[in-house]
């Protein structure tokens, strides 16, 4: 995301917080700078842990509920994969993804296949559906997991 983006966004933020009728504080303001800043997909604690690097002031419920704020305006989405840990990602309006996760070592890789999203939309349709969403992860062992494996094996 470039810096014209993630100020966009975070004016977006700060624009639906006020519309809420709520605080635009310094906190959720740097708390709403650094999700816009960090790519990825990350943990309330990950995250947070992030936020002590900027402001050590910034207590975990304060992050937590910027996220949820976040979350809410819709630019931010929980993802949840098989490790129970809910993760964050900034929601790109008009993108669409799906993941690749590793069950060892946690690596979670983005993809995007035209083919993917043409055949789900044929699914929904051929079932009645209309879709409003979805959540599509594969998992599995990453290369570098599997060389160690075999390695191990050795």
């Amino acid at each position: 995301m470039t810096a014209k983006q993630r100020n966009a966004c975070l004016a977006d933020f700060l624009e639906f917080m006020n519309h809420k009728g709520l605080n635009t504080t310094s906190q959720r303001r740097i708390i709403a700078e650094a999700f816009f800043e960090l790519p990825g997909h990350h943990s309330l604690e990950e995250f947070y842990q992030h936020i002590l690097q900027r402001d050590p002031g910034i207590g975990r419920t304060t992050v937590y509920r910027t996220l949820k704020l976040l979350c809410d305006a819709g630019m931010a989405m929980e993802i949840h994969f098989s490790d129970g840990i809910t993760r964050y990602e900034v929601a790109k309006p008009d993108s669409h993804h799906d993941h690749l996760v590793c069950l060892q070592c946690g690596k979670i890789v983005e993809i995007c296949d035209p083919r993917i999203e043409k055949l789900q939309r044929e699914m929904a349709e051929k079932y009645g559906f209309k879709l409003r969403g979805h959540v599509h992860n594969l998992y599995g062992l990453c290369e570098s997991c599997r060389a160690e494996a075999a390695a191990e094996d050795i």
